[in-house]
């Protein structure tokens, strides 16, 4: 039997899985429900696992193959956001406030339909499949929790995970080599003037003048400092400064991010934009603070993971389900894994208009094709199965 032969088989159950999952939506690191019916699953198909026991979320779980060989992963994302939901749908969100508005609940049905199908061909893989269920990847965090966890990471030779995609018409997926989504970095100024009454401004130092400066100076790092073919973004997601409309405010706070693909550009970036942000402070008779981190570091497809993931979409899809997707300024921490090993990250397309699959990740609309899923399934499957044929001694 092969893989492709299988998509058809659990479309349902891959199908049903994700919209109960959709039901029940977790925050990062909260999601200790979420990985107890995932184990429920892994104990009905009788796969062992093991759940970290630092937070009570997230697990690890092992199929061990007919042939001798070496070790491969496969992961999925299970976290949920804090959005509020407001599709009309028999599964709709039962936990107030939070959502599945960014297709984790279709990654954990797509990794638990290849753990069935990977079963349905165990005699014919050569080495084992890990299936890395992890938490927390809105945070950033996740990933590092999880390669903290035990051994599998040390053990394996390989790592391929994947996205649904907004850009990625339903039933094509993306697995091109090279970038594929950048590197985050977040960060928080803080402005230090001097309130005083509005009427007065000569006797105060206004932050909401002085952070508005910095606002637009930054920007010109993008715009004047860097190369226009080596894409970068910076933005201002929060500025909050004052009290009344009369009050001259004396502190201001902006929080941001930035992204970007180039290493020489992530060395230069903190520093680049210190001396803006000091600078024009100064300028104004401010006084400013500056922290600024690495959330992940860019996401870059390792040249023989792609081809195998490429050889999968045609096996178990056909040649014409491959999609060419332009990189993406979003972020990932899948990154983490392929710091130290190669990896391949797909992006699984899901859009479809006739059905109103059409609004972007994160919105409380978001919607998915989840017909598609399983189809998914197969190509992780078929990916773990080709790398371990292609490494057995």
């Amino acid at each position: 039997m092969e893989v492709k032969d299988l998509v058809q088989k659990y479309q349902d159950y891959v199908r049903n899985l994700r919209r109960y999952f959709h039901q029940y939506p977790e925050l990062s690191y909260e999601e200790v429900e979420t990985t107890k019916r995932i184990a429920d699953e892994l104990d009905k198909m009788g796969i062992p696992y093991a759940i970290n026991p630092e937070k009570n979320t997230g697990l690890v779980a092992v199929i061990q193959g007919g042939h001798a060989g070496k070790a491969v992963a496969l992961r999925a994302d299970i976290d949920g956001l804090n959005v509020t939901e407001m599709n009309d749908v028999p599964f709709k969100s039962k936990n107030e406030g939070k959502m599945h508005a960014c297709g984790h609940d279709s990654h954990i049905a797509m990794l638990l339909g290849a753990a069935r199908m990977l079963l349905d061909v165990k005699d014919d893989i050569y080495g084992k499949v890990y299936l890395v269920f992890q938490p927390a990847e809105e945070m950033g965090s996740g990933s590092q929790y999880m390669i903290n966890f035990g051994n599998w990471y040390n053990e394996i030779g390989a790592i391929f995970g994947g996205h649904i995609w907004i850009d990625v018409p339903a039933g094509k997926i993306s697995v091109e080599a090279g970038d594929r989504m950048a590197a985050g970095g977040q960060f928080i100024v803080k402005v230090h003037g001097r309130s005083g009454h509005g009427a007065q401004p000569q006797e105060s130092i206004d932050a909401v003048v002085t952070a508005s400066a910095i606002v637009m100076n930054l920007q010109t790092l993008v715009s004047r400092h860097y190369s226009a073919l080596d894409p970068v973004v910076l933005t201002i997601g929060t500025l909050h400064s004052g009290d009344r409309f009369n009050i001259i405010s004396g502190e201001a706070v902006m929080e941001g991010t930035t992204r970007y693909f180039g290493t020489e550009v992530g060395k230069d970036l903190k520093e680049s934009m210190e001396r803006i942000i000091m600078d024009t402070a100064h300028a104004y008779g401010a006084t400013a603070e500056f922290k600024y981190w690495i959330m992940v570091p860019p996401t870059v497809n390792d040249e023989e993971c792609s081809v195998i993931a490429q050889g999968a979409v045609k096996k178990v899809l056909g040649k014409d389900a491959l999609f060419h997707m332009q990189k993406t300024m979003g972020g990932e921490d899948f990154s983490r894994y392929q710091e130290h090993k190669p990896g391949c990250f797909a992006f699984v397309g899901f859009n479809n208009p006739l059905i109103g699959a059409v609004n972007s990740h994160h919105s409380n609309n978001f919607t998915i094709d989840d017909s598609i899923l399983s189809g998914g399934s197969g190509v992780y499957a078929q990916s773990a199965i080709d790398w371990l044929k292609m490494h057995c001694d």
